[in-house]
């Protein structure tokens, strides 16, 4: 099939190369053209990855345009900015393609999960279907191919196996879903839940507080996604608690990584001061605190570590906070 993927970062990268290796005509866009040169001339892309070299077959190119060939588009780009890449690529568009989701967040204009802010951009002639592609993944393993499950899930039952089957080989298994609701909102709640953890790492607490962080936090966000329209079952799955582990063990966790920082200064102004990367939790809590809100549901973390973002409040009050709630049953 011939595949077009939008963004030449880390995760656009190890997607696209997946695609080469199983043998179909791929195409990365960027808008950078140092980086797209140096993918092109010497199948690199230092920025993101050392010491890896790309299959020598991915080619990348500056011209967006070129998207009208794609029978498959995979966004890959910060949920800030997919609604207006999306438009941006409909009206080069001259048949139905299925457009692959990578974001994990929310839409900021609208509070949208990605699916829902993808499918109101796009006119229907256009969109086959919305696929999110989503899991426990860092591209930085992906790359060098070292074994990692994902999910294909959409409402569309077919264009999730077309999209399993283009994705999936030795080293990257792709298991299908239709719960979009709880998919969504699990791996886009655990980067709230990651920061939180980093927070904790930064503040020198260790293995139990972890472990007590993760269990809570995946009953935070059952809690929200049922009461969201999510199937119970799906949090327990790749999308649920296995994005919610991986991120919020793993140094390669830009979550973890700037809520490590916040930690170890023990206030946020580090980042607001310092960061330069895109974290979606940082975003991704500010709408969870208003969606929670909205549907009455406790969320204990997630509003600690909204205190903690836009209130100046310190983590080490809010880590004492949380251990001194009212007693429960559990």
């Amino acid at each position: 099939m011939k595949v077009f993927v939008i963004g030449s970062g880390s995760w656009g990268s190890a997607l696209a190369q997946i695609c080469v290796d199983n043998g179909h005509e791929v195409l990365i866009y960027g808008n950078n053209a140092a980086e797209i040169n140096e993918i092109n001339t010497f199948h690199t892309n230092s920025k993101y990855f050392d010491d890896v070299v790309l299959n020598e077959k991915l080619q990348g190119t500056l011209d967006i345009s070129k998207v009208a060939d794609a029978d498959i588009v995979v966004m890959s780009v910060p949920s800030a900015v997919t609604s207006e890449v999306c438009a941006q690529i409909q009206p080069f568009l001259n048949k139905k393609i299925i457009l692959v989701n990578t974001s994990k967040g929310f839409d900021p204009t609208t509070g949208k999960r990605m699916s829902e802010a993808i499918r109101s951009v796009f006119d229907k002639e256009k969109l086959s279907s919305v696929v999110s592609l989503i899991g426990p993944s860092h591209a930085e393993e992906v790359v060098i191919r070292m074994l990692t499950s994902v999910c294909s899930v959409s409402l569309n039952e077919e264009d999730a196996k077309i999209v399993q089957n283009v994705f999936s080989n030795n080293y990257f298994r792709v298991y299908t879903g239709n719960d979009e609701i709880g998919s969504e909102l699990g791996v886009a709640t655990k980067n709230s839940i990651a920061l939180a953890s980093g927070m904790l790492a930064g503040l020198g607490y260790g293995d139990n507080t972890r472990a007590a962080l993760i269990t809570r936090g995946l009953a935070e966000m059952i809690r929200f996604g049922v009461a969201s329209g999510g199937q119970e079952k799906t949090f327990m799955g790749l999308t649920g608690m296995g994005d919610l582990i991986v991120t919020c063990t793993s140094t390669h966790s830009r979550n973890f990584e700037a809520g490590y920082q916040i930690g170890k200064a023990d206030t946020s102004k580090v980042y607001w001061e310092n960061n330069h990367k895109t974290v979606e939790g940082i975003r991704t809590t500010q709408v969870l605190h208003q969606l929670k809100k909205d549907l009455h549901v406790e969320m204990p973390i997630v509003e600690e570590i909204y205190q903690v973002l836009y209130e100046n409040k310190k983590p080490s009050q809010s880590a004492k906070d949380l251990m001194l709630r009212e007693l429960k049953a559990e």
